[in-house]
């Protein structure tokens, strides 16, 4: 018996050896067929035999920049935080176990077309060698890569939809026992988040001086979110733009003949179903009709860090045909759909990179994956478009799927998707623009855009915010557009919310013959103010902090939106409501800096001290002033801040990060910038090369054609190979 034994475990490490070299010469192929070439700001240019080698190299060179963030985002992905974070992340794991577990990536991975199961396992290697060939690198979690994993992380927004589902309320039901327990009380957070988003732009021929289709393409997202980069391969992919951190495709990129932005869509891609329950002989079963059908449950175990320790907890979990359930309402069960379908978003993220025109492109969309995103596109061929969502469940229109739906009613199910041509698509319009900045898509080309009415209402609300009045004004009646004109557009320092919000204090003061005298040269300021902010501003810091401490102080007399709110705090709310908030805003300007009269350049900075993903801040070290502000205002290029940092000066930590202008043509053209630089490394050259033009608002000239890259590059080498 000993002998079988040993016999069998001989034979066991022949295999894992024989494995280990099986993998060893597929890495090493891959390198060979791979080049690396960095050009003059450390943007990695890809070059692969195949899509395969491309990817290898992609990843590769990813973790070069930022390994860091590369792990961290797949660490989240897979529901495995808590075991780097401790405790608190433990429901954010179970969000992600919910809608699928590890066996079922690996179904999905097993089941996914060949070329895609290839460039999976392209993703894996590049990583797994990277790490081989680092070993000084030490890894938080994730000592290997498995092909399984982009699974998980398909679509491109790091967090997509499944953000969408509150950890809260999922913490609130699975620390209970789910049939009988009481709900443990939600967590809430009283400060409102600064706005996420993003702004697209197309221009077509008529509008530029050249007359060949321009895009702008500006996500608004959290500072190092995403790296710059461009892969080439001989089997047609040649794409730029941004990646985010493990991916591996161009999220919103171009490539010669198209170029693609995507922004958060509001139309409804995830409903809530209330199910009714009751349990029988132990198990759980929810009524469906005329029928009661079983609940789907299981156990998911979940690891997390306790001091030095590692300990274990398990949950059990729920389904019904509808979804997850995710949380309660009352004392029913709620399960939560929405679109989980891995391997195809992963397919139509990928290929969406390789489309050459605008049939192609619309022909792609019509996978109906891309389910959080809308998308502005222009092309070689002159066309502009702008699709409004892309993942769209047929509803039936007498339920308001706004709220939750009854599970019980068959009719409240969806009926299959929307085909792109049924989406709200705007094409080619007579204006010659489209904008969208997470704005409604019924003023996207002016005159020319889409109506509500011929649409179901779940497609979209219809919510203006001041980015998009702001993108509208500059855009009307101009023309003659280049590259610089579009940065300079997008870069326009005018801010809309303040011309709602400050008249009414001018005015307020105005009329109160016992306001404050300290008020009055404050009040002057602002009455010269012409609302565009700048470094320099006096009036630009008095006005940030007036509108933050209303959003926080003001009283609301009902639900409205941002800019409905601000504008009712600019023309509706009591007048001694304004004075009292004004006076305290420059009461905290004189706490903190000894003075109101203070420009926006000295309180709104740009920092990175370091390469950690929470970025610490330190008023002692040194900074950089910042002209822009938050796209709560309507600021186009976006500046936004957390306010929790224990210093006082604003440090930046989302908005603008990369931001391109593309011209479409017989020849592409192109300009870029990075929020600090391409590495995530401080002793890197390229940890903040970007940062002074950043603050600026100057663009660098992209490298695209293998000519240009060749005469800029700094360093050309093979996976594996030293860099210097």
């Amino acid at each position: 018996m000993k002998n079988f034994i040993l016999i069998f475990l001989l034979i066991l490490m022949g295999c894992k050896t024989e494995s280990s070299r099986s993998e060893m010469k597929r890495w090493e192929q891959h390198a060979e067929n791979s080049t690396i070439i960095r050009d003059h700001y450390g943007v990695p240019h890809i070059y692969g035999k195949t899509d395969a080698d491309a990817v290898f190299g992609m990843l590769y060179a990813q973790c070069e920049d930022d390994f860091n963030r590369v792990e961290r985002n797949y660490i989240w992905a897979i529901g495995r935080l808590a075991e780097v974070e401790g405790e608190t992340a433990l429901y954010s794991d179970l969000r992600a176990q919910l809608f699928m577990t590890k066996e079922e990536a690996i179904e999905e991975y097993k089941r996914s077309p060949e070329w895609l199961k290839k460039l999976c396992r392209a993703f894996a290697d590049g990583i797994n060698y990277y790490l081989h060939k680092h070993p000084e690198v030490k890894p938080r979690l994730l000592t290997r890569f498995e092909p399984w994993m982009p699974m998980y992380f398909s679509e491109g927004s790091i967090g997509g939809d499944i953000e969408r589902v509150s950890t809260d309320k999922i913490r609130s039901l699975y620390q209970e026992d789910i049939r009988y327990g009481v709900p443990a009380p939600s967590v809430s957070s009283k400060t409102a988040p600064e706005p996420q988003g993003s702004n697209g732009i197309a221009l077509s021929g008529k509008l530029t001086a050249s007359g060949n289709a321009m895009l702008l393409i500006n996500p608004h997202t959290s500072f190092y979110f995403r790296g710059e980069l461009h892969v080439v391969s001989e089997e047609g992919l040649n794409a730029y733009g941004a990646v985010t951190w493990g991916q591996f495709f161009i999220y919103q990129g171009f490539n010669e003949k198209t170029g693609w932005m995507h922004t958060s869509t509001y139309t409804d891609v995830l409903d809530e179903f209330i199910e009714t329950t009751e349990e029988r002989d132990e198990n759980l079963y929810y009524r469906y009709g005329a029928e009661w059908r079983e609940v789907k449950t299981d156990k998911v175990v979940l690891a997390y860090k306790d001091g030095n320790s590692i300990r274990e907890k398990t949950f059990p979990v729920f389904r019904t045909h509808h979804g997850p359930i995710t949380h309660k309402i009352g004392d029913k069960l709620v399960a939560t759909a929405m679109m989980w379908e891995p391997s195809k978003a992963l397919s139509q993220s990928y290929l969406r990179t390789k489309q050459m025109g605008y049939q192609g492109f619309k022909e792609m969309m019509d996978i109906r994956t891309n389910s959080s995103n809308n998308t502005v596109y222009a092309d070689a061929e002159g066309n502009i478009a702008y699709f409004h969502g892309n993942f769209i469940p047929v509803r039936d229109t007498i339920y308001d799927f706004t709220k939750p739906v009854d599970g019980r009613d068959p009719n409240t199910d969806w009926k299959g998707l929307h085909r792109v041509d049924e989406n709200i698509l705007v094409l080619n319009p007579q204006n010659g623009w489209i904008q969208n900045c997470n704005s409604t898509p019924f003023t996207a080309a002016a005159e020319f855009s889409p109506q509500k009415k011929d649409y179901p209402r779940y497609m979209s609300r219809d919510q203006e915010n001041f980015r998009g009045v702001h993108a509208i004004e500059l855009l009307e009646d101009v023309d003659g557009f280049t590259l610089d004109s579009l940065v300079k557009l997008a870069y326009d320092p005018y801010l809309p919310a303040f011309k709602a919000l400050i008249p009414g204090l001018i005015i307020a003061y105005d009329r109160d013959p016992s306001a404050p005298k300290e008020l009055r040269e404050p009040i002057e300021v602002l009455r010269q103010w012409n609302y565009r902010t700048s470094a320099e501003s006096v009036a630009m810091s008095m006005a940030h902090y007036y509108g933050t401490h209303y959003l926080k102080k003001g009283s609301r007399p009902k639900t409205m939106s941002q800019m409905e709110l601000l504008s009712y705090f600019g023309n509706g709310s009591p007048e001694k409501e304004k004075l009292e908030i004004f006076t305290d805003a420059l009461s905290q300007l004189q706490t903190d800096f000894g003075s109101w009269d203070i420009p926006w350049g000295e309180i709104n900075r740009y920092q990175r001290i370091n390469g950690d993903i929470i970025q610490a801040f330190n008023d002692d070290l040194p900074s950089i002033p910042i002209g822009f502000a938050s796209g709560r205002w309507g600021a186009l290029a976006a500046y936004g801040a957390r306010y929790h940092n224990n210093t006082k000066k604003i440090y930046g930590t989302r908005g603008n990060s990369f931001v391109a202008v593309v011209e479409f043509g017989p020849k592409l053209n192109a300009l870029s910038i990075l929020a600090g630089g391409q590495s995530g490394d401080p002793e890197s050259s390229h940890f903040d090369d970007q940062s002074e033009w950043y603050a600026n608002g100057e663009f660098k000239k992209v490298f695209y054609y293998k000519e240009d890259v060749t005469e800029n590059a700094k360093s050309r080498y093979r996976p594996g190979e030293d860099t210097d």
